[in-house]
């Protein structure tokens, strides 16, 4: 099988759609595949200086622009029995310099496309926003092929798509690193206290995420600070991503457990797996989520999971999460749900070691269901498929 990968550029930053697209490429060169990435180059981008406006249009130079007349001319040079993947839908653009030839999308969330056309009320998307989130709807409406990464995101494609798609079928994502548990917890915590300097050694509370509107970071803020008042503070609170934006660093300065709430920033990949394996419990009450990577690194690590009860995040954690209701957009009703979440998080915390042994089993053994193997087996069938299609 011949395959073209169609990736974002590096020059964005991205973590991980570059991770998805890797595992992609390695897994099917691994089957024996031919595969070649194709991704636009920085030429305009190197103009800006670092000056973020001006590197985001120059960015789309190189995007729609320069590479789409680099891909024409490389098609010349492709077989009929080539097959075209984009890893990400937000890569709709892209879709109609090939949308007549064998093609997939791997569509991952739509959350983009929903707010700029009005419906998430947590988001608003300002003009230029809609525009772009409306050029990329009209690309990856002229695909045939797609397969979404959650039943979730299976049905918000079916709702933004024009026509019935040909192939849409739904290959969860497979874990693209080496997630166990710890074989001394204690050690990692102490290995993580002395590098950070927080005292960690009873256990934590984790957050990771970046600080987009529906990772809904102050959410868990709000919980911890709510726990913090309804019960005795045992535990900090890690926050594991991006540096905090000024509203999360006034609402840490307000609250009543300031000291124990922790920004840890620009975490590497062995980092990232460690704070997994030490957490007590990883508290997940996203809005909204195409599929949710950590909650299966956490479980995968032997970490306890708390999410939100709503789609694809019961999709993903299954029997072997604990749940709470999804944040409300009405202000009066805020105070409810902070007191549920917050009391959900004692519950957890205080599990009895045979309750928590059996509820880590079962996160771990639910973890299993998401490999990378698996992943790429179901995937490259679909590919075969698509080009069997006459």
């Amino acid at each position: 099988m011949k395959i073209v990968l169609f990736t974002h550029p590096s020059f964005l930053g991205h973590k991980s759609m570059p991770r998805f697209a890797q595992m992609i490429d390695t897994g099917m060169k691994q089957k024996g595949h031919e595969v070649t990435v194709w991704t636009p180059k920085a030429v305009f981008f190197k103009l800006s200086f670092k000056k973020v406006i001006l590197e985001k249009w120059l960015g789309y130079l190189d995007q729609f622009f320069v590479f789409p007349i680099a891909v024409k001319l490389r098609l010349l040079n492709c077989g009929k029995n080539t097959l075209f993947v984009f890893s990400d839908n937000a890569l709709g653009p892209w879709v109609p310099l090939v949308y007549k030839r064998y093609h997939v999308v791997h569509c991952h969330d739509f959350l983009a496309q929903q707010s700029a056309l009005g419906l998430l009320q947590e988001n608003k998307t300002g003009t230029t926003g809609k525009y772009y989130q409306k050029f990329i709807l009209w690309g990856y409406r002229k695909a045939i092929n797609f397969i979404p990464i959650s039943k979730k995101t299976q049905t918000d494609l079916h709702f933004l798509l024009n026509k019935t798609p040909g192939i849409s079928k739904v290959v969860y994502n497979g874990l693209n690193q080496n997630f166990e548990p710890a074989e001394d917890i204690e050690k990692v915590r102490e290995l993580l206290s002395n590098t950070h300097e927080i005292d960690l050694s009873k256990g934590y509370i984790l957050h990771v995420g970046g600080n987009a509107f529906y990772k809904n970071k102050l959410g868990v803020m709000e919980i911890y600070d709510q726990w913090a008042k309804d019960f005795e503070i045992n535990l900090p609170l890690i926050l594991a991503g991006e540096p905090p934006t000024e509203q999360m660093i006034a609402f840490r300065d307000e609250s009543v457990a300031a000291k124990s709430i922790h920004f840890i920033n620009d975490i590497d990949d062995l980092q990232l797996q460690q704070f997994y394996q030490g957490a007590t419990v990883m508290l997940f009450p996203s809005l909204y989520e195409g599929f949710g990577w950590p909650i299966v690194e956490a479980m995968a690590s032997g970490s306890l999971v708390i999410t939100t009860n709503e789609d694809p995040m019961k999709e993903v954690a299954g029997e072997a999460g604990f749940y709470i209701p999804k944040k409300p957009v009405d202000v009066e009703k805020l105070k409810d749900w902070k007191k549920i979440a917050s009391n959900e998080l004692e519950r957890i915390i205080q599990l009895s070691p045979e309750e928590r042994r059996v509820a880590v089993t079962k996160s771990i053994l639910r973890s299993k269901e998401f490999s990378s193997q698996g992943f790429i087996d179901s995937i490259e069938t679909i590919y075969q498929e698509i080009l069997n299609h006459k």
